[in-house]
């Protein structure tokens, strides 16, 4: 369940979808609908302030639907203030995310996923492409991280929660109304290698643990209540999520722990601090995990003296 939790809140999800686009037409409907009606709070946001300057940091889910929309007046107040929103990787760029793909997410010409397999899990994932209507053909040259990942994307949309209607993609919409720079904080490409780091018994590890769970329906069941947690802002379930994850035992875990998580979140930290030594207001927006605990962004900030108030 945990390999699920990460993904969906912590790695933008618009490498496995390549129809994304900024233009969020189906979020913009629902906000002008909703706006008659009470607004909840969303996630999780903070401020940090040095000299003046302001990052608000806002924790958000990589998939959506259009009843997120609008977010709450805080959020969409905090947003207007900044003159630059900040995300992980800007899905735009769907030539940087096609080579990041190539360069991390296939095998070269020529070898298959069969060949790095072992027996029984080329056996699993035959059953799960069955089960999802996808030819082998078309993933053949996959990885199987990218494998995985690609089938928890479809198993969220068949759940009602499309990358399409993310967050981010609501706020680059925004950004681009209201002319507001946007700057990266990763590149697709680092992302993807970060997966592309575990070695073939790691990734085999990986999909069979996805496979195994999507189709028990657990981790879609623990994703499904996080993301309600999410909308609800309700901080002890996020809170307890991330203490689940550091419960892992498994290489699996570990890595997702270790690797997306705590060795990504100094560095997150980092650009956040040059923002505040050089802009008068930036929105960051990131998964919500990254903002969790001691060694979430937020709480790397605090520890080197920065302003940090969680505003709820």
């Amino acid at each position: 369940m945990r390999r699920t939790i990460v993904f969906v809140f912590t790695l933008l999800l618009g490498f496995f979808n390549p129809s994304v686009q900024a233009d969020n037409p189906a979020a913009s409907k629902a906000t002008a609908a909703a706006q008659k009606h009470t607004i909840p709070q969303r996630g999780t946001l903070y401020r940090v302030t040095y000299r003046g300057n302001t990052s608000y940091l806002f924790g958000t889910v990589h998939v959506g639907k259009t009843a997120f929309y609008p977010l709450e007046p805080e959020v969409t107040r905090a947003f207007s203030a900044a003159r630059k929103l900040v995300i992980e990787v800007d899905v735009r760029n769907t030539e940087a995310m096609r080579q990041a793909v190539m360069r991390h997410g296939l095998y070269p010409a020529g070898q298959t996923i069969n060949q790095h397999l072992s027996a029984d899990a080329s056996a699993q994932l035959r059953q799960a492409l069955r089960r999802y209507g996808t030819p082998f053909e078309s993933i053949a040259r996959m990885k199987p991280w990218m494998v995985a990942n690609l089938l928890l994307v479809q198993e969220m949309a068949r759940q009602g929660f499309p990358s399409e209607q993310g967050i981010e993609l609501h706020f680059l919409s925004l950004a681009e109304k209201q002319k507001k720079t946007v700057q990266e904080l990763e590149t697709a490409d680092y992302q993807l290698s970060l997966f592309d780091s575990m070695n073939d018994a790691e990734q085999e590890e990986y999909l069979v643990e996805n496979l195994t769970e999507l189709a028990n329906g657990a981790a879609m069941q623990k994703a499904l209540d996080l993301i309600t947690a999410w909308q609800s802002a309700d901080a002890k379930a996020l809170d307890a999520a991330l203490l689940e994850m550091q419960k892992g035992e498994n290489a699996s875990d570990r890595f997702l722990q270790k690797v997306l998580l705590d060795q990504r979140n100094p560095a997150m930290a980092q650009q956040v601090e040059a923002l505040l030594k050089t802009d008068k207001t930036s929105f960051v927006a990131v998964g919500a995990l990254h903002l969790l605990g001691a060694k979430g962004v937020p709480g790397l900030l605090q520890q080197r003296g920065y302003t940090v108030q969680k505003l709820y």
